[in-house]
């Protein structure tokens, strides 16, 4: 029982080194992942304004439609058009961006999970 103990301060450079490197993991984690909800927050905004447009255009295209002069109503309907499609490739984009999103320090667990098999090794070692 007490080899485990007696090997503490053999193993603390080590431990320390380990602590900096996940919290320099975590670190990573967390920028990227303020990078994801960045980008995921502007194509949201940017297709909300675009559909916000298509509706408005829509409205206007009604008015014109029965409004009598040429090209108005196609004119409205190109832009409606228009502003549907960015939103479309917009929201197209952020489904993309969700589904390559990586899990939340995700790194940090990974090594977490290989390091606590070591170190399991190590204590069980230690006390044969």
């Amino acid at each position: 029982m007490r080899a485990p103990l007696w090997s503490l301060p053999k193993a603390a450079p080590a431990l320390l080194r380990h602590l900096a490197a996940y919290a320099e993991l975590a670190a990573l984690d967390i920028a990227r992942a303020q990078r994801e909800i960045g980008a995921s927050w502007v194509t949201t905004a940017i297709a909300a304004v675009s559909l916000l447009f298509c509706l408005f255009l829509g409205c206007l295209g009604l008015i014109a439609y029965y409004w009598d002069t040429p090209y108005r109503v196609a004119a409205i309907g190109w832009l409606a058009g228009g502003f549907l499609l960015i939103a479309v490739i917009m929201l197209l984009y952020r489904a993309s961006l969700s589904r390559a999103r990586m899990p939340f320090l995700g790194d940090l667990q990974r090594e977490w999970h290989e390091d606590r098999v070591i170190l399991e090794h190590l204590l069980s070692a230690d006390e044969e």
